[in-house]
Formats: C-alpha cells, sequence, structure tokens
C-alpha cells in the first residue's frame, strides 16, 4: 500500500513538473528565435545606414539631376562614373550630346587650359543649344578665334559650384564678366535664358551643368 502510495506521489509531482518544464522550453526557444530574427536584421541592413535615413538623402543630393541626365550612357568613358575621372575637357569629348562644344574648344585651343584648371564648374551647352543660333552666325564664330573663345571662357567659372550656390549668385566668369544663376532643387537657370538640363555632374576637376542655350556675354 505505502509502496503504491509513494508511485502516486512520484507520478502527480511530474504532472506538476511536466507544464513547467515544456513552458520553459517554449519560452527559451522564443527568446533563440528573437535573438536569430535580431542578428539576421542586424546582418541585412547597410553598413552605416542610419535609421532616418540622412546618409540615403544626402548622398542623393549630391547626385547628377534633371531631365537630359537620363541620356547619359550607365556604363564607359562617357557615364557619369567615367567622366568623375577625366578633366573636364576629356570627359566632355566622351558625350555625344556635347560634340559641338568640345569641336569649338578644340578650335579655339582652349583644350589644355580646361583640362589643367583646378575647381572650375563648366556650364556646357548641348549640340541642340548650339543649333538655336543661326547657321551663318554660328559659323562666324567658329572661323573667328578670338570672339570664340570670349565665348567659352565666359562659360566657365573659376571656383567649384554646387547646386545650392547657384540658387540665387553671381559669379565672374573666365571671360572676366560675370554671369548669374537662379533657381532650386532641381531647376535651375542661368542668365533667366538658358535652364540647366543635366546639372551637378563631377569631373576630375570641374562642376559641370549641361544647358539648352548658349550663354553670350554682354560685351
Amino acid at each position: 500500500m505505502n509502496t503504491r502510495i509513494s508511485r502516486i506521489a512520484v507520478t502527480l509531482a511530474a504532472a506538476a513538473v511536466l507544464p513547467l518544464a515544456l513552458s520553459a522550453c517554449s519560452d527559451g526557444g522564443s527568446d533563440s528565435d528573437k535573438s536569430d530574427s535580431a542578428s539576421k536584421a542586424s546582418a541585412s541592413a547597410p553598413a552605416g545606414a542610419s535609421d532616418d535615413g540622412m546618409g540615403s538623402s544626402a548622398s542623393a543630393m549630391d547626385e547628377p539631376f534633371g531631365p537630359a541626365c537620363s541620356s547619359v550612357p550607365e556604363n564607359g568613358a562617357g557615364s557619369f562614373d567615367g567622366m568623375a575621372k577625366d578633366p573636364v575637357a576629356t570627359a566632355a569629348s566622351n558625350n555625344p550630346a556635347l560634340s559641338t562644344l568640345v569641336s569649338a574648344v578644340q578650335k579655339a585651343g582652349l583644350v589644355d587650359t580646361l583640362n589643367n584648371a583646378q575647381d572650375i564648374t563648366v556650364f556646357a551647352p548641348t549640340n541642340d543649344a548650339f543649333k538655336k543660333i543661326p547657321k551663318a552666325t554660328l559659323d562666324k564664330v567658329l572661323a573667328d578665334k578670338a570672339e570664340l573663345t570670349k565665348i567659352l571662357t565666359y562659360h566657365v567659372v573659376g571656383q567649384k559650384l554646387a547646386p545650392k550656390d547657384l540658387e540665387n549668385g553671381s559669379f565672374p566668369t573666365l571671360e572676366k564678366t560675370k554671369l548669374a544663376t537662379s533657381g532650386s532643387g532641381e531647376s535651375y537657370t542661368v542668365n533667366d535664358s538658358s535652364k540647366v538640363v543635366c546639372g551637378n555632374v563631377k569631373t576630375a576637376n570641374a562642376n559641370v551643368y549641361i544647358v539648352d542655350t548658349v550663354l553670350m556675354p554682354s560685351s
């Protein structure tokens, strides 16, 4: 009888302990899962990423912008990464949309001047910008080295300009007279007439703003 009572007591004790043991195992598994999840989340997060996303926002603000940027090749010497490795005249020569400008720079003998300059900004007219000039007038300018040099150097500012600098600016050019800029966000104009169609393009020695109209010095 005593032996039977003892067995019953042991059985009841085991029944009481079993749910507690299962509960403990369940809780331990949950903690392990949470730990694994946290580790996986940490491993998948980009290095240096911040909760507020300011890092990616700041990076985006430093990227080229504008409708014409979509026509720039994704790879090669004419891409944004490729242009960043070359001085400005060389970089421009790899962009088909700037072939008329490059030809004019060569005619004026300014390739070395632009490539050797340090920390400059170039407002680069597209081929379509040159087409706005009557052909007879353009041919005359291209044949006059002094006049051509005057016009081309008017497109160059002797300092690197960030987009925020263009919001309401006035800058002396290498031609010695000033040009004016205005705008905000991703919309800027030069001298109230020439629109930036692809801005904040980096080359090895210059910031480039591609524009849709050739700039003319006032004198």
